[in-house]
């Protein structure tokens, strides 16, 4: 597959094999990028009907490498260092002018390299990425599920392995490298994943997934276990039930806790790491990316006496770090402030922090009811879920004092709707809330290989800005570099939508208005939407068009 892969979209379109509307449900579930790959998942297409419209689009031949058997002879006129450099295969030798298969027919510098390289004709052919892969594992024993020599390594396993040690040393260094490789390249998790050949390995980076070289598959039960011991908490020998468990690990001068989550799989145990990096309970509002109007409004909000103030979105949009944000703002020696979590991820100096346990009865409404005999200012609760739980949140509020929490709601005026389903009544809405923040991550522009860039018209059509508008701007995009690992974007930041509960919202409440007709309220009121901030992000060149569209492709605004 090519790495431009709007252009790939537009050549399935064009040929028929997804519609628009395909396309665009896929760009919405991936959110990485990897819109095709999501095409394929869903069975839209087969890796196959991408590369031959690809293929026909060059007005190149396609081969099917897995019916074929290439002679020795025409092995041998491609060394395998520059076939697995350039991941290509030969299939024949056309009078003197080799026949080589690629995957991308549009890599022109791979071409002209290996025309020059070799100094002979060279013919170009296309197959799959798959096949390419399955070829060069045939016939150079290159790329197999045990190398991928392309991919980073985390665990660092060929020079381990080949220092000679015995016993569970190796085990124990490249578990170690795995943590310390993954700090290095800020991944928030880590998954381990057996399939049925391989032990796969991925990141997640600043919100998308990225495959690393997979150990060896025979060291998978070592090195689960090798986690396992780690916790000291959890059990090598069940491996039939999910266990939960916590890391801590020295990374130069800094402790790093890593959350461990264990779930049998039809071929093993599948780990995830969560990597809870305590650096961002540093972060400002602006580093959380608040433009200045945004960061007063809101900065009003979390300081006011009472109420309660909410944080909306779906898991891994930033919620708990905005709210660690905001406790780290107003936590002052005159304050008393208090949390209830599940799990507390992160611990914080001068705040009282409860841990939730209902094996013991320590639930969430057990817990809150013996927080407020504490005499607190400022109460945290780590997510509204049930009635219980959200009557005691609005009775605190109504009694003075100051209540932070999250709700998994598409938007900010969702959350009304959605407290009222869960039991609380309309009027007690009104009355406690003060305001609620919905929240989306995008990622940002590399400040690196940061530079001038245009907005596409389809872009600038789907986000509803003019020329004069570009014309002013700071419209940018990352060129790629070491520092991102040339995928031009390092690090993300929100973009968000605030919505207050002034007196006219606060009769609407009472008087049981539709979600719509609260959104149409504030948007009147000058309430800007996700999408509305992310254009402002993309104007002043902070991200780019194409990551808030794909993040906002809900917003009906």
């Amino acid at each position: 597959m090519i790495a431009n892969q709007d252009f790939l979209l537009e050549v399935l379109q064009d040929s028929g094999l997804a519609t628009r509307f395909q396309i665009e449900a896929a760009r919405e579930e991936a959110h990485a990028g990897m819109v095709v790959e999501k095409l394929i998942e869903h069975g839209v297409l087969t890796e196959e009907d991408a590369t031959r419209a690809l293929a026909a689009h060059a007005a190149m031949e396609f081969v099917d490498l897995s019916t074929m058997e290439v002679p020795g002879d025409v092995i041998a006129q491609l060394p395998a260092e520059v076939a697995d450099r350039f991941k290509v295969v030969p299939v024949a030798d056309n009078d003197g002018s080799l026949v080589i298969a690629v995957s991308n027919p549009l890599d022109f510098d791979t071409f002209d390299a290996l025309t020059h390289m070799l100094g002979r004709p060279v013919e170009f052919v296309c197959g799959t990425e798959g096949a390419v892969r399955a070829a060069l594992l045939k016939y150079y024993d290159i790329g197999g599920q045990d190398s991928e020599s392309d991919l980073p390594d985390p665990f660092g396993t060929d020079q381990i392995l080949a220092e000679g040690e015995t016993g569970d040393a190796p085990i124990i260094k490249m578990v170690t490298s795995l943590l310390m490789e993954s700090y290095r390249l800020r991944a928030s998790d880590i998954h381990l994943e057996p399939m049925e050949k391989t032990f796969r390995v991925r990141l997640r980076v600043d919100g998308v997934l990225q495959e690393m070289q997979n150990p060896p598959k025979r060291l998978q039960s070592a090195i689960i276990s090798r986690l396992k011991i780690m916790t000291g908490t959890m059990s090598i020998v069940e491996k039939r039930l999910p266990q939960d468990g916590r890391i801590q690990v020295q990374v130069g001068q800094k402790q790093v806790d890593l959350r461990v989550s264990t779930v049998p799989t039809t071929q093993g145990e599948s780990i995830v790491m969560r990597i809870l990096d305590k650096s961002a309970l540093q972060l400002g509002l602006p580093q959380l990316g608040f433009l200045s109007d945004d960061q007063a409004l809101w900065e009003r909000l979390i300081t006011l006496p009472d109420g309660i103030v909410l944080v909306t979105g779906p898991t891994g949009s930033g919620k708990t770090t905005t709210l660690y944000a905001c406790l780290n703002y107003i936590n002052k020696p005159d304050r008393k402030l208090i949390t209830v979590e599940d799990p507390v991820e992160y611990q914080m100096a001068g705040i009282n922090q409860v841990q939730v346990n209902a094996e013991i009865g320590m639930t969430f409404p057990a817990a809150l009811r013996s927080m407020l005999r504490q005499a607190p200012n400022i109460i945290m609760v780590g997510e509204i879920r049930d009635e219980d739980t959200a009557n005691i949140a609005v009775n605190a509020a109504l009694t003075g004092h100051m209540v932070f929490s999250t709700l998994h709601t598409n938007d900010a005026p969702g959350a009304v709707a959605r407290l009222v389903d869960i039991g609380v009544q309309p009027f007690l809405v009104a009355s406690a809330v003060r305001g609620m923040l919905a929240q989306r991550l995008i990622r940002k522009i590399c400040p690196k290989c940061k530079q001038p860039a245009e907005l596409l018209p389809s872009d600038m059509r789907t986000l509803g800005v003019n020329e004069g508008q570009v014309a002013a701007s700071s419209v940018s995009k990352g060129a790629g570099c070491e520092n991102c690992r040339h995928g031009g974007y390092r690090g993300r930041a929100g973009i968000f939508e605030i919505f207050v509960i002034d007196d006219e919202i606060r009769h609407m409440i009472n008087d049981r208005a539709t979600t719509l007709q609260l959104r149409k309220r504030a948007r009147e009121s000058g309430m800007r939407t996700m999408r509305e901030d992310g254009i402002r992000k993309v104007l002043s060149g902070m991200s780019t068009a194409e990551e808030v569209i794909s993040v906002t492709m809900a917003d009906s605004d």
